[in-house]
């Protein structure tokens, strides 16, 4: 993340191009908060079980991998970029690619089965489709979805439980004018994981 932020901050600045990095690459996580309604079990003492059931806030995880290209092409698959996963000889994996030429055009997105696709997952993730979600390629479409999902993360680690209707949060780094990157908390929310995980090993406890 580092290293693409900085090269796209210098790229910015030699186009002389006014903005954030953010405008051109955003990581997201995702994760949920509902109000109590009773159902579960009451965990007991200040564990961090009974710490998540106070604040209702949860982490979620996908594990699919998933890419959409321009809204012209789809690839879903098991696979990650790991020894395992590429050698060939060791785990099994999978994947499905899409791709419709007659609605490719030059001239605008896409509006096929593969753009239809994509409304439906940001619908699902960040919420009522707007005009500006037709034309993903745009500054006001990025800067739009970047405001949603900070409204998410606001509602995330806010101290009122509220219910999300929607789960798509910025991953939680402040990305300097420069490419710099701060952690916007130091820890995940309830848990001791580094945000931005550690270099010396691999992490012990929940990160994003």
């Amino acid at each position: 993340m580092k290293m693409m932020y900085k090269r796209i901050a210098e790229c910015m600045a030699e186009c002389e191009v006014q903005g954030n990095p953010r405008d051109y690459l955003t990581f997201f996580c995702l994760g949920n908060r509902e109000t109590e309604d009773n159902s579960q079990h009451a965990a007991d003492g200040e564990s961090r079980a009974a710490t998540i059931q106070q604040t209702r806030r949860f982490v979620i995880y996908v594990h699919s991998k998933m890419m959409i290209v321009d809204d012209e092409y789809i690839i879903i698959g098991s696979a990650n970029i790991n020894e395992r996963s590429m050698n060939g000889a060791r785990d099994s994996e999978i994947a499905m690619g899409a791709y419709q030429p007659n609605y490719v055009d030059e001239e605008r997105c896409p509006k096929g089965n593969v753009h239809g696709f994509r409304t439906s997952l940001w619908a699902e993730h960040i919420g009522e489709p707007e005009g500006l979600f037709n034309a993903p390629e745009t500054l006001d479409c990025m800067q739009r979805v970047n405001e949603i999902v900070q409204e998410n993360w606001e509602k995330y680690i806010g101290d009122e439980v509220v219910e999300m209707d929607h789960h798509m949060m910025p991953f939680p780094i402040v990305v300097a004018d420069d490419g710099s990157l701060t952690p916007l908390c130091e820890v995940v929310p309830d848990f001791e994981g580094l945000t931005c995980g550690d270099a010396g090993g691999l992490p012990n406890i929940l990160t994003f």
